[in-house]
């Protein structure tokens, strides 16, 4: 929308005389200077929704009054205001007066015009955003589908006493969204390694390999040489900027390994799980490459950085020896570590940084102070991290999602330089293949719930926050049920009161999964996993007398496995702060890497600094 006062361009003109005769005089003394002028006065727009039978926009609209600060306290007041300019939403034509009242009156309308203007306004805001971005948090649902985004809204509306159709999750009011194409090279259903290093590398490689391009071959160590990525979080240290990765999967798992290892095999968690043949050829474990990141980037780089400052997660078998004298407080095994190297790479960490702190439980999160908490290395479980609905069985106390979150900003912003920052709920995907929508939908809306606390302690001008999933799954919404029937529940249809009955007589719910483990109505149960004690189910269950939106209910499932599947469908992708704007239409997934690069220069900051 162009101003309607313009662009005035102001022309100076000099004007001389030409003498008749005689030479030039000779040039005279330096005139005084001038004094010094007064201060400037900043521009400032606002913005005031106008309703239906307004003067000037007669169907409702927006009025952008804009003019210069000159009293200096940050508000325009009306004598300041020396433009007003107006987004008026369109009228109706041939109809009469009582329609277009009832039309531009209604709700919906007047949702959508200021869906429009708010658009028009960020659009004239937008700037180029190279290098602009301070910081750069990247948010990977793993396993977060486009359904899985769908169920989750609605389940946290309907938690919230409402409908749910018309809730939106923090990240869906995001200014720019597109979508990820998650193939892998060499597969058609991704797995989570070969999508991630694609988002932190800026290439797409083959399933099961972590940190290496297409030329791998996994499981074949000598093949790792020669075709090594570098990514994004290893670019930002050597920025200068501080890093972290958050993770409720084991930190070692293969989402959280992309950001700073290299591995033929997403499985070569610690020593114990790798053949001695990659062992012989010189490979080394993602613990071990986890907890020596800052020696390995230094001595490929020549260059000084400081390492990661924050690291949370599960997975403390695989950098504990397997031997009972090391097991935590809350071990769940009888011997909790895995490795066969006897080292304890808990202890060797604190020895690299002995003004961090090591944490295993809710008591040690809680003692954190994140102005005098240089480096963290906490490790809440043996393997993964609990699931959200129930996290509050953990035997030590977790943090949630959102605590973790909120703790690594509070650290990492300590930095001038600025920071970058992983984020994975990794148990989204991990309540998925256990055939439990309440699992993984509760996980989404936690993640959802830490995606709104990072928007609100950033600033937008300086963050780019890029929210999106890794793959996706089979988990499906069908069926025709009323608006607000719960999500979870059985087919309701509209203006039904009971349950609709499928052609077999049965009632049917609203998720099910094409694959998978199957019905199991365990109630309460919180814990998706007690699933595979047993033997997967298929076919129908008569589910009359069942109700299906406990915790503990399995949906049922079209074709029987030891495990539900990924999908290869593509994911969403939601972005906002600087270089955002980059993310619209349909791309492939490795395109994540190059908007924060450019949002950050990455790269630039990077070669600046190498020697």
């Amino acid at each position: 929308m162009k101003n309607k006062l313009g662009t005035i361009v102001y022309l100076s003109c000099a004007l001389g005389l030409a003498a008749c005769e005689g030479d030039d005089g000779s040039q005279g003394p330096a005139g005084a200077a001038g004094a010094t002028g007064a201060s400037g006065a900043n521009s400032l727009v606002t913005q005031t929704a106008l309703p239906a039978g307004d003067s000037f926009c007669p169907a409702g609209g927006v009025r952008l009054d804009s003019g210069l600060d000159t009293s200096g306290d940050g508000v325009l007041d009306a004598g300041e205001v020396s433009d007003t300019s107006y987004v008026c939403n369109p009228g109706a034509t041939s109809v009469g007066t009582a329609q277009v009242a009832s039309v531009l009156n209604n709700t919906w309308f007047q949702t959508g015009a200021m869906k429009v203007a708010d658009a028009e306004t960020a659009r004239d805001a937008m700037t180029n955003g190279f290098g602009e971005a301070k910081n750069v948090i990247l948010f990977v649902g793993d396993g977060m589908g486009p359904s899985t985004v769908t169920a989750a809204r609605i389940l946290e509306g309907q938690f919230a006493g409402m409908p749910g159709e018309e809730n939106t999750l923090s990240f869906g009011a995001f200014p720019y969204a597109g979508l990820a194409k998650t193939y892998n090279v060499d597969a058609q259903t991704p797995d989570s390694a070969g999508t991630m290093t694609a988002m932190m590398t800026g290439v797409k490689t083959d399933v099961g390999t972590i940190g290496n391009d297409e030329d791998i071959v996994r499981g074949d160590c000598t093949t790792v040489a020669g075709n090594e990525l570098v990514t994004a979080l290893e670019l930002a240290e050597l920025a200068g900027m501080s890093t972290g990765v958050v993770s409720t999967a084991r930190i070692t798992h293969a989402t959280p390994a992309a950001t700073y290892a290299r591995s033929a095999d997403r499985n070569w968690e610690d020593i114990s799980d790798m053949p001695q043949e990659a062992i012989d050829a010189g490979c080394v474990d993602i613990a071990d490459q986890l907890v020596n990141f800052e020696a390995n980037l230094e001595a490929s780089f020549g260059v000084d950085v400081d390492g990661l400052e924050v690291v949370m997660g599960g997975g403390r078998r695989h950098f504990l020896p397997n031997d009972p004298a090391f097991n935590s407080a809350d071990a769940r095994s009888a011997t909790e570590g895995d490795r066969t190297d006897g080292r304890d790479l808990t202890a060797e960490w604190q020895a690299l940084y002995p003004d961090g702190s090591y944490v295993t439980d809710q008591t040690g999160f809680d003692a954190l102070d994140p102005a005098a908490t240089p480096h963290v290395f906490a490790l809440f479980n043996e393997s993964h991290v609990q699931y959200e609905a129930d996290r509050g069985n953990d035997v030590a106390g977790e943090p949630s999602l959102t605590e973790q979150t909120v703790a690594a900003i509070d650290i990492l912003d300590n930095n001038p330089e600025g920071f970058f920052l992983m984020v994975e709920s990794g148990r989204i995907d991990h309540g998925h293949h256990a055939g439990s929508a309440y699992v993984a939908l509760t996980d989404t809306i936690e993640f959802a719930r830490a995606i709104g606390e990072a928007a609100a302690m950033t600033d937008p001008a300086e963050t780019l926050i890029i929210v999106t999933a890794d793959h996706s799954h089979v988990m499906t919404i069908g069926g025709y049920p009323q608006r607000g029937n719960p999500i979870l529940g059985k087919v309701v249809g509209v203006g039904g009161t009971e349950p609709a009955l499928a052609a077999d007589g049965l009632p049917h719910t609203t998720i099910t999964y094409t694959n998978g483990r199957g019905f199991r109505d365990l109630g309460a149960e919180t814990d998706a996993d007690v699933v595979y004690s047993t033997d997967p189910v298929s076919g129908r269950a008569d589910l009359t007398a069942i109700d299906t939106t406990t915790p503990g209910y399995h949906q049922e499932t079209l074709v029987p496995l030891s495990s539900e599947t990924h999908s290869a469908e593509d994911v969403g992708i939601y972005a906002s702060g600087p270089g955002a704007y980059l993310v619209s239409g349909t791309n492939e997934q490795n395109m994540i890497f190059h908007v924060m690069n450019f949002a950050a220069n990455l790269v630039g900051r990077a070669e600046a600094v190498l020697p």
